[in-house]
């Protein structure tokens, strides 16, 4: 059963913009913590984004702020990581996750081991 299915990756060049979404057939995630986290091939998976399970509230690492957006519809039961100013160092295989279960209204976790739900990932490739 596919839980989460990442979309939106592709070939750009140091600049442009992507939008990658992520849709979760069959479940819905409404109470849950969403994230996005990325991972080179010389690089342990990575914290990008995170937005809580109301949409409320959003974090992000030091390394995208600025740049990347997060965001959720629940009426779609998706969500969304908007990547604005790409570089080359973006460049990795993003994977979008759900956490292990609700935890606050302001639960945003950081940390890979609080998600329980993932996808397969989809490759964003960055040119200088």
């Amino acid at each position: 059963h596919v839980q989460l299915v990442e979309s939106g990756g592709g070939f750009v060049q140091a600049g442009d913009s992507l939008i990658l979404s992520c849709p979760a057939p069959g479940r819905t995630f409404s109470s849950h913590a969403m994230g996005w986290f990325r991972q080179s091939p010389r690089k342990e998976r990575e914290f990008v984004a995170v937005i809580n399970w109301s949409g409320a509230s959003t974090d992000y690492a030091d390394s995208v702020k600025g740049r990347f957006t997060i965001s959720r519809d629940h009426a779609k039961n998706e969500v969304y990581l908007r990547m604005d100013s790409l570089r080359p160092e973006d460049t990795a295989v993003y994977y979008c996750a759900a956490s292990v279960r609700y935890d606050g209204n302001y639960y945003r976790p950081r940390e890979p081991d609080e998600y329980a739900y993932w996808g397969q990932g989809t490759q964003v490739t960055v040119s200088s």
